[in-house]
């Protein structure tokens, strides 16, 4: 650890600045300018170029980009439908989840909307926590929830709190959609100014 800590030292921008102002100073002793406090003269010129040197700029964490983010939450998605297809649903439930399944389907695609997901990081953490998160929960608390609603009946009825999560999920994937919509009709209108102002206007 010490013999690595030695060597980036030698390396660092602190060592390297430091070392040339001190042969600036060894210069200056055998050119006489130092006279006979040349130590003195050339370990102060090292310190002060090590003082004076831009610090080290530690190296970035190597996180995941959005494109194998999107892998990830693809991968986990088809797990997600693997599971949900053991569900027993109501009418009305399994076709609220079969409309968010359908355009989460859309969302997770490889093609454009994949290219833009990859500009947009808040789109993609959306995915992930509706996919991970959020609907995963949903199923599994209205299957637990069903359990005893069975052993206790005249409560209020398990599948209206799926039914009503569903919806607020698929509002949220539309909310998405609609973002990314805008995004290429902004790139639309950006590219006809630019026809306009190079001389096309009708």
């Amino acid at each position: 650890m010490a013999t690595s800590k030695a060597l980036s030292y030698l390396e660092s921008r602190k060592n390297i600045a430091g070392s040339a102002c001190g042969l600036a100073g060894v210069v200056l002793t055998l050119t006489g300018v130092a006279g006979p406090c040349w130590p003195v003269v050339v370990a102060g010129l090292y310190g002060a170029g090590a003082l004076i040197a831009p610090p080290e700029r530690p190296a970035l964490p190597d996180f995941p980009d959005p494109l194998a983010q999107l892998d990830e939450v693809r991968g986990d998605f088809e797990k997600l439908r693997g599971y949900l297809a053991d569900i027993e649903l109501s009418v009305t439930a399994a076709a609220r989840l079969r409309e968010l399944t359908e355009l989460l389907t859309a969302l997770l695609d490889r093609g454009w909307v994949a290219e833009l997901l990859t500009h947009d990081p808040e789109g993609v953490h959306v995915l992930s926590r509706i996919v991970r998160r959020d609907l995963p929960e949903a199923v599994d608390s209205f299957v637990r929830t069903r359990w005893w609603t069975r052993m206790t009946p005249g409560t209020e009825s398990p599948e209206l709190h799926l039914e009503r999560q569903l919806g607020l999920l698929k509002k949220d994937a539309e909310r998405l959609a609609a973002s990314l919509r805008e995004v290429e009709a902004r790139r639309q209108e950006t590219h006809t100014r630019y026809l306009e102002d190079r001389g096309g206007t009708l």
